[in-house]
């Protein structure tokens, strides 16, 4: 699909330093509202002391941790309520482990995605008053089930909600609510991910328990970092912060599940290589989710929590199997999809697909990439018996969760975020349910372009692209969402020599050299990208956008230009 190139505005400012940074790298952070030196030195250099809020600023905290103080002076069984997917199986390790350093007698429970769905259900409830439980902290979840909270109070069990999810119209009856969404949460920062509130929990409990252990907690930064990259909330503020120095913390972990991740998957992080958010989200955070997407997810807990390297190592690759597996399936889904995209839904704006053979473990990763192919919300569901449960991607146009709010009388149970959210509906509704939502959707990208757009950071010269520009963008890392990876647009490129190459020869491999200039010749490397432009040819003279970064083999540093669209002259 042709995508829409539109470039930022430059900005323009006062800034009495500006010499002391490449134009360009000013104007980057310029566009990101950073104009004045203080504002510039606190986002490229984070203070952990200084720009890591204090957890009891959250209204409710205290009454988090006084619960858990009671729960430990009793004895009473806890359990640590999780989720699936990267984000809420971090946050599951990261309060296993401060309720190990606080002696507390708990267990884990992570629902099976397959048979049990997103969240609180009132058969783990039972599960758990049966084995004891008296308090359950959910991690990543919670938010959206009042319901659930209610019947297991009459049971006599009390809860802890921590969630980063949207605030449904009825919030919970806990003994906390801990969610930097809520109106009155006293929070300042509202985008922490379901770990981020985890961790928050942790220092809160650590502070008022075991303040001798505060200095020990930065070791739980590598596991905050990757659940807050893999769920894909706004690197800036707090979260910058935490991912910046959990990344640091990951290249010298001391967890040998992630180890043996890293191993097995040739993942090359070490104290020398330290991890960018890319390397996490594309080779990390899929593997952790590949154990609940493809089997269950506690596998993946149980990898990261190990301490054996024997038994790591076989879990690792277990993962790594899984993986494989996912990719595999992922890739079934998404061939079948876009045929009904390109055929039932081309003239529609909301593309939606329910089947019995869908996988509920993948559907989100492949409405995923069918939303960012064509441009439109996408939902995949798994068909049941009775029952169908399925995930949805959205575009910035559409806040997803709260369309999916406007149609709550038709379905089971919904949660999610603006852009990603999940349903569970029965049968008889999906055919009103889809009539509705697609009517909302329509009426609110009535007269919207919604062809897919690339937001271009700056038009730059031949003479810009230098080890000096890319050096001081990778002071911008990490990024991520609202804190993208700068785009750039170089005009008038000739290919001087072209090749397929990879597995498969997916990957586009360009030589480039500026038209009416000195021979200067730039290498850009366009992954999966043999189908899309298979039609190019030594000769062409191209408009290229692309990541510009360096590239390292043997010791040898080389600039390339990771491209990201071209359009070929004519």
């Amino acid at each position: 699909m042709p995508n829409n190139w539109k470039i930022r505005e430059k900005i323009k400012t006062d800034n009495e330093n500006e010499n002391s940074w490449h134009p360009i790298t000013l104007n980057l952070l310029f566009q990101r509202g950073l104009d004045k030196n203080q504002e510039i030195n606190r986002f490229l250099f984070p203070d952990y002391e200084k720009d890591i809020h204090n957890p009891f600023l959250f209204s409710q905290m205290p009454g988090a941790v006084d619960r858990i103080i009671k729960a430990k002076k009793g004895k009473e069984k806890i359990a640590i309520f999780g989720d699936y997917d990267a984000d809420g199986i971090t946050s599951s390790v990261v309060l296993a482990e401060i309720f190990r350093k606080l002696e507390l007698f708990f267990e884990i429970y992570i629902p099976d995605k397959k048979n049990e769905g997103y969240g609180l259900n009132s058969k783990a409830i039972k599960y758990l008053k049966k084995k004891g439980v008296s308090l359950i902290v959910t991690v990543d979840c919670g938010i959206s089930n009042a319901k659930e909270v209610e019947t297991a109070s009459k049971m006599g069990i009390d809860f802890i909600i921590t969630d980063h999810h949207h605030i449904p119209p009825k919030i919970p009856k806990a003994c906390a609510v801990i969610n930097p969404h809520m109106k009155n949460s006293g929070y300042p920062f509202e985008d922490l991910a379901g770990v981020g509130v985890a961790f928050k929990l942790a220092q809160a409990l650590c502070e008022k328990i075991i303040p001798e252990e505060k200095e020990q907690l930065k070791w739980l930064l590598d596991l905050v970092a990757i659940g807050t990259i893999a769920d894909c909330v706004p690197l800036l503020e707090e979260n910058r912060t935490l991912c910046k120095f959990g990344l640091v913390v990951l290249s010298k972990t001391r967890r040998v599940g992630l180890q043996e991740i890293f191993k097995v998957g040739q993942i090359s992080i070490d104290e020398n290589h330290i991890p960018d958010a890319q390397k996490v989200s594309f080779q990390i955070a899929p593997r952790i989710n590949a154990a609940g997407r493809m089997n269950h997810a506690i596998v993946a807990y149980d990898l990261i929590s190990e301490e054996d390297r024997v038994k790591a190592r076989s879990l690792s690759l277990e993962l790594e199997s899984c993986n494989r597996k996912r990719q595999a399936a992922t890739k079934r889904i998404i061939d079948e999809v876009e045929i009904l995209a390109k055929n039932a839904f081309r003239k529609k704006k909301f593309i939606f697909a329910a089947g019995k053979h869908f996988p509920i473990g993948i559907v989100g990763l492949a409405a995923g990439r069918i939303a960012d192919k064509f441009g439109k919300p996408t939902a995949i569901l798994q068909k049941g018996e009775l029952e169908s449960r399925g995930s949805f991607r959205s575009i910035p146009p559409i806040n997803i969760i709260e369309s999916i709010e406007k149609c709550k009388d038709l379905l089971i149970k919904y949660g999610g975020h603006s852009q990603a959210a999940g349903i569970s509906i029965k049968n008889e509704n999906l055919e009103k349910f889809y009539e509705k939502l697609n009517t909302i959707i329509e009426n609110d990208l009535r007269g919207k372009d919604i062809l897919p757009e690339i937001l271009i950071d700056a038009e730059i010269s031949e003479e810009d692209i230098s080890f000096k520009l890319v050096e001081e963008i990778k002071k911008i890392e990490p990024f991520g969402k609202e804190n993208e990876e700068p785009l750039f647009l170089t005009k008038n490129l000739i290919v001087e020599e072209l090749s397929w190459v990879g597995n498969g020869e997916k990957h586009l491999k360009l030589f480039l050299r500026p038209k009416n200039k000195k021979p200067k010749i730039f290498e850009a490397i366009g992954f999966n990208m043999s189908e899309s432009f298979k039609n190019i040819k030594k000769g062409d003279v191209l408009d290229l956008v692309f990541n510009l970064q360096q590239d390292s083999w043997n010791g040898n540093k080389k600039l390339q230009l990771k491209i990201v669209d071209l359009k070929i002259k004519k």
